[in-house]
């Protein structure tokens, strides 16, 4: 294998066979191709491409670089569910226990930040003491007591992708669907599901903002899924906007425990049903998505779900007091409050500015080797459309120096806009997609 020379062949257009691939992506996961080689082939792919069966390929090669989970003898179903990424998402937080203490298994295989989204990692590990990184005998042994874990990709678990993921985020060649199905799909089939739910972000703070790309995304992934046994839906879902109040992975964290207690805002209490109730219907728990809903509600006041994610924050190290009182949560030395500068309607939010505002804060990584600060960050109170009167809080920054604080300031400065009458907003949840097509839900 020369690699300069699959480089050269798809910067030219022409495609790479499987055999190819497979050894490309075995040989990189053992580093026997260094970083600087898989960067320039995935510019290449960026602007190339790859069809149906190089991403299969790709996805079968990472696939093979390492093990998987087998949870084939548990009795209850095993479901997980997947973000293609988004600001202010912290549904995988609320579902994971959500569904889990509803009987079914979710072994839930996350990934940290990428682009301008957050990541459940790095969410996770701003609880005190969390663990991520299990290895695949602790991430069984847990599943089955408990029924969820929520880890992060380990070098026994396709560390082809691992590697490769973390250089796309380096290397901005992020938005390539190929490479996005082949990357989610490698993980969720590695977990040994029965089924998997999708939510596939739509609007500017998505990283394939038109709609016909995320169901070309949909409809790439549902096939992986099919060719491995793997029953796939997937939801479109609103990310014109940021989902939720907060921005920011100890913020957000605190904000999907108010969910688990039955509080929390509208937009991302809509999203995180719509989303737990596929996961209860492939699950074979509900027979109707009205039923999902009655039962996660159940749960939710019953307070079976927090204790749920109690459960899991305590078996991977994690301080549960947290999860009781969030206010146990370090908070960033220094908040102030944005105010509106006008009286009007509250036109939009850009979430991908939100999100690069984050990151700025030191909430995100720039490249592979900054830390995170897990306390800074915003919470958002005003929604697009809403009437706001001159001088009103619309959010707080949570910053580590003063010198922070402007910099949140002059990020919502940009990020939200108010004028005199509101504009056309996405559906929360617009489509849904199988096997058997897509269906317009507003």
């Amino acid at each position: 294998m020369i690699v300069p020379r699959l480089i050269e062949r798809k910067r030219d257009g022409e495609r790479l066979e499987a055999k190819e691939i497979r050894e490309l992506v075995l040989a990189y996961a053992e580093g026997r191709v260094p970083d600087y080689q898989i960067a320039a082939l995935l510019m290449a792919i960026y602007f190339r491409g790859l069809d149906r069966d190089e991403m299969n390929a790709f996805m079968d090669a990472m696939l093979e670089s390492g093990k998987r989970l087998d949870l084939t003898r548990l009795p209850m179903p095993r479901v997980d569910k997947h973000s293609t990424g988004g600001v202010g998402d912290k549904t995988s937080l609320i579902l994971a226990p959500l569904i889990a203490s509803l009987g079914v298994a979710v072994p839930m295989m996350s990934g940290r930040g990428l682009g301008h989204t957050g990541g459940t990692l790095d969410k996770l590990e701003s609880i005190p003491g969390f663990r991520t990184s299990l290895s695949i005998a602790e991430a069984e042994k847990q599943i089955a007591r408990i029924g969820c874990a929520m880890l992060s990709q380990t070098d026994e678990i396709v560390p082809a992708d691992r590697k490769i993921y973390a250089l796309r985020d380096a290397t901005a060649t992020v938005e390539v669907i190929p490479l996005i199905a082949a990357s989610i799909m490698s993980k969720k089939i590695s977990e040994s599901l029965t089924g998997l739910v999708l939510d596939i972000k739509r609007g500017s703070g998505s990283f394939l903002p038109k709609l016909d790309d995320e169901l070309e995304l949909a409809n790439a992934m549902i096939d992986l899924g099919v060719r491995h046994g793997c029953p796939v839906v997937a939801l479109v879902t609103a990310m014109d906007r940021p989902l939720g109040h907060a921005n920011g992975n100890a913020l957000e964290v605190a904000e999907a425990i108010a969910v688990l207690k039955g509080g929390g805002p509208p937009d991302l209490i809509e999203v995180s049903l719509a989303l737990g109730a596929e996961m209860l219907v492939l699950a074979t728990l509900a027979t109707t998505r009205e039923a999902a809903h009655v039962m996660m509600k159940d749960a939710i006041s019953s307070g079976r779900a927090l204790l749920k994610f109690e459960e899991i924050v305590s078996a991977q190290g994690g301080d549960p007091a947290v999860v009781r009182d969030p206010s146990g949560f370090q908070p960033a030395p220094f908040q102030a409050s944005f105010d509106a500068k006008r009286e009007g309607v509250v036109q939009s939010i850009d979430p991908r500015a939100i999100g690069y505002g984050v990151i700025a804060l030191g909430g995100g990584r720039r490249n592979m080797e900054e830390s995170v600060d897990p306390s800074v960050g915003f919470v958002i109170t005003a929604k697009p459309g809403i009437h706001v009167r001159k001088g009103q809080t619309l959010a707080t920054i949570h910053a580590r120096s003063k010198e922070d604080v402007e910099v949140g300031r002059s990020t919502l400065e940009q990020a939200m806009v108010i004028g005199d009458s509101a504009l056309p907003a996405l559906p929360l949840v617009s489509h849904r997609v199988t096997a058997r097509g897509v269906e317009r839900l507003a």
